[in-house]
């Protein structure tokens, strides 16, 4: 909840200045915990918000460590379990889905030369992941960043559905002349279907009205675009998708699965992360199952198209 880039600090929700003193910091967890209460006007989100952060910076010990591992202590070693921003070590080498492309790629390299650009020419960058650098950074350089991360964490999911999906990330998804960002983050290919998937990070909880994603952080329209590129990469492969699915963080969703309908003849699924592979397995509702040479020819035509960006 508090270990996205784009996400409100614990001290934020709280309503205080992180150097604030133990008796201010009790005085507003009470004032918030009441005015975020479902009973007053609030809403459960807001409420479990608060109250998860008072855990982390209620007592000295865990604000102690939050504070190491958030960057608002000054030249202190990582605490365990602190948020890390940077790219994955060593690949597991257990039998997976086939896959292809290198999820997030494009938005890390993005975030890296904007990061670099921001922080000035000459001056020295000894680790662009720093939780205090990345706190400071405009808001479309920390976009970047937890996007590169929510395709990330996508990517080690699908990975684990098995050897009977392929899998395709950062795939170029634009006409000729439109910036590499016009690209579908993951194409899903297994027995239940063919999917195009969206990975978001908002930084807070979004809902959905009239089959489009809104919330304080979404700009632009999300599924719109997702289905519009969805239907390109469709025609050029000569292939009919089986639907869109957005995986959001586990918090930032109240229901695990939110059914949007069908957009552009298409249906359309959110989902939380933990549930995105039960998704996957079994489907969504209105799409059509692929099976047998079908799905060996699927995939072949997709393989002769994509373009990674």
């Amino acid at each position: 909840m508090f270990d996205s880039p784009l996400s409100a600090s614990a001290y934020e929700v709280l309503g205080v200045a992180p150097d604030a003193d133990e008796e201010s910091l009790r005085r507003a967890y009470r004032s918030k915990l009441r005015s975020s209460h479902p009973d007053t006007g609030g809403s459960a989100a807001a409420f479990v918000r608060v109250q998860r952060a008072w855990d982390l910076v209620g007592t000295p010990q865990a604000r102690a460590d939050y504070d190491r591992g958030h960057g608002f202590a000054a030249s202190a070693p990582a605490a365990p379990g602190a948020a890390s921003w940077r790219p994955a070590s060593a690949p597991d080498t257990r039998p997976k889905a086939r896959v292809h492309g290198h999820p997030g790629g494009w938005r890390r390299e993005r975030y890296l030369t904007l990061m670099r650009e921001w922080v000035g020419r000459g001056a020295d960058l000894d680790d662009p992941y720093d939780p205090a650098l990345v706190r400071r950074a405009p808001h479309e350089i920390r976009r970047l960043l937890a996007d590169a991360l929510a395709e990330e964490d996508t990517a080690m999911t699908v990975a684990e559905l098995g050897m009977g999906f392929t899998i395709w990330h950062d795939v170029a998804a634009g006409k000729p002349g439109e910036t590499a960002d016009a690209k579908l983050d993951h194409i899903v290919l297994g027995p239940s279907g063919l999917y195009a998937v969206l990975s978001e990070d908002f930084g807070g909880p979004v809902g959905v009205r009239r089959g489009e994603i809104v919330g304080d952080g979404v700009d632009g329209t999300p599924i719109a675009s997702l289905v519009r590129r969805m239907r390109t990469v469709g025609r050029l492969a000569g292939v009919r998708f089986g639907g869109a699915i957005v995986v959001l963080p586990d918090e930032d969703l109240e229901q695990t699965i939110v059914e949007v309908g069908k957009v552009k003849g298409h249906p359309v699924v959110i989902c939380t992360r933990s549930a995105l592979s039960s998704v996957l397995r079994r489907g969504i509702g209105g799409a059509r199952d692929v099976g047998g040479n079908e799905l060996f020819d699927v995939r072949s035509r997709l393989q002769q198209v994509v373009r990674f960006v």
